[in-house]
């Protein structure tokens, strides 16, 4: 974790602080360019903070995912050297992409104050129920895709797509409404159980829901999805872990 963290500051004059500044300037130009210009505003309050805090948590899950798959082809000298858990490389890639994220958590929670957020309890346990269900999910399929990373390089790109899918197959840009207005109740039913909708709108409802905006009901059955959500997250991550260590056997020997 040390390295990596390392290594995306070096040589950086400002260091942790564009971390601060980069979802500061993410705000500030969906405010006005998609809020003001495009009039999204109009159609869902604080549409600004709604955006950010979705793209928060998909960007958690992208970076965790994507830095675990590759975790083991990037660190091949090491597990060829010596024998360590390799479980480690893939569940630190997770724990460096928590790091990265938290930052801008920070500037959410932030701006969400400085526009009158003021949570409950349970609001505060959506926020931290929608961290441990995308963690749990990347590390689980983070040891599924590295572990065949190593044998097959097409994991990587496999991956590379789901990344670029999982922003809009969850509610990051438009309203959950939408869905369930033009989806068959099975299809909608299909959406609400991917782990990384319920996360979303967690985040939503602990994050934006404060703020009172107009007609913004939480996502039908919230927290009974989000439970599921949970469950097929820890699911994942029994695969994965069964998985990688089936393969594990053949990795000094592909790398």
């Amino acid at each position: 974790m040390r390295k990596e963290i390392q290594i995306r500051y070096r040589g950086s004059l400002f260091g942790w602080l564009w971390s601060y500044v980069k979802p500061l300037v993410q705000f500030v130009v969906f405010y006005v360019a998609l809020g003001v210009f495009l009039s999204m505003n109009r159609a869902i309050d604080y549409y600004a903070i709604y955006i950010l805090a979705g793209i928060t948590i998909v960007t958690f899950f992208n970076e965790a995912i994507s830095n675990s798959t590759r975790s083991l082809v990037d660190n091949a000298a090491l597990i060829k050297k010596i024998y360590l858990p390799r479980e480690m490389f893939p569940v630190s890639s997770m724990l460096v992409a928590l790091v990265n994220t938290l930052p801008q958590v920070v500037v959410v929670v932030a701006i969400a104050i400085f526009f009158g957020w003021a949570p409950s309890f349970l609001q505060i346990a959506a926020l931290l129920l929608a961290v441990i269900i995308v963690a749990v999910l990347a590390v689980g399929l983070g040891l599924l895709f590295g572990a065949i990373n190593v044998v097959f390089r097409d994991a990587q790109s496999f991956v590379e797509i789901i990344v670029m899918c999982a922003i809009w197959a969850s509610p990051v840009m438009y309203r959950w409404e939408m869905v369930a207005a033009a989806a068959p109740d099975w299809l909608y039913t299909v959406y609400r159980l991917n782990p990384v909708t319920m996360a979303v709108e967690l985040f939503h409802y602990g994050i934006w829901e404060p703020l009172d905006p107009r007609s913004s009901p939480p996502i039908d059955d919230l927290w009974s999805f989000s439970g599921y959500a949970l469950a097929t997250s820890v699911i994942l991550l029994i695969v994965g872990q069964f998985v990688f260590r089936r393969l594990e056997g053949r990795f000094a020997q592909d790398l």
